[in-house]
C-alpha cells in the first residue's frame, strides 16, 4: 500500500501551494495565515506516510485531508477523507476536524465529529488538551492513532465501543460496511462533500 504522505501528487501540491500564497479570501488574520502556510510547507517538504492535507479552494483556513487506516487494525487498507476548519485564533484554539468518509468508530459520531482530547480547547479551567505547539500533522497523526486505539471510556458511538471490546470480527464487518457508503453514493451520482 502506498503511503499518502510520500506520494508525488504534483497537482495537489501545486494547488495547495497556490492556495497558500493567494489566500486573499482567508478569514483568519495574518498570523494564522503565516502559521498555516508554514504547516503546509512542512507537510509538503517532509511528508508523513499515510497522511496528506492541503487547503481547499482559495481559503487557507479550510483544508481537506486524507489519512490511511493503521496497519493491524480493522481500518488497515482503508482511506479516510477529513476536513479541517481553522479558527481565527489558531493555533491558540484547535481546528474543527470532521470525517467526510463515513467511519464506524467508538469516538466518531455519524456526522463525522471526533471525540479526541487534543481537539478540545485547553487552558485554565478547561479540560481539553489542545496546545499551540500542536499542528495539522500532529492532529492527523493523533486521529490515525485513535482509529487503532479508541477511548472506549468516552464513546460517541456506544454500539461501536461495545463491539470493539466484545467481537473484533463483527466490528470489522461494520467498519467495512460503513466505509463502503461513499462508493455507493458516488455510483448514484451523489457527492460526499469533498
Amino acid at each position: 500500500m502506498a503511503a499518502f504522505g510520500t506520494m508525488s501528487n504534483s497537482t495537489a501540491s501545486a494547488a495547495g501551494a497556490k492556495n497558500a500564497s493567494t489566500s486573499t479570501r482567508a478569514t483568519g488574520n495574518g498570523n494564522v495565515i503565516k502559521r498555516l502556510q508554514s504547516e503546509l510547507m512542512a507537510l509538503m517538504t517532509s511528508p508523513t506516510p499515510g497522511l496528506s492535507a492541503f487547503p481547499s479552494n482559495a481559503d487557507i483556513t479550510k483544508w481537506n485531508a486524507t489519512i490511511s487506516g493503521p496497519l493491524d487494525t480493522p481500518y488497515a487498507d482503508l482511506t479516510f477523507k477529513l476536513t479541517l476548519a481553522y479558527p481565527s485564533n489558531y493555533p491558540y484554539a484547535p481546528p474543527e476536524v470532521l470525517f467526510k468518509t463515513p467511519v464506524y468508530h467508538p469516538n466518531v459520531d455519524f456526522s463525522g465529529r471526533i471525540c479526541l482530547d487534543i481537539l478540545k480547547p485547553g487552558g485554565q479551567g478547561k479540560e481539553g488538551a489542545w496546545s499551540a505547539v500542536l499542528n495539522t500533522s500532529s492532529v492527523l497523526l493523533s486521529i490515525q492513532s485513535l482509529l487503532g486505539e479508541p477511548n472506549n471510556a468516552s464513546p460517541l458511538n456506544g454500539e461501536a465501543a461495545t463491539l470493539w471490546d466484545s467481537d473484533q470480527a463483527q466490528y470489522k464487518v461494520k467498519v467495512l460496511a460503513r466505509h463502503q457508503e461513499p462508493a455507493v453514493m458516488e455510483e448514484n451520482g451523489m457527492s460526499i462533500g469533498f
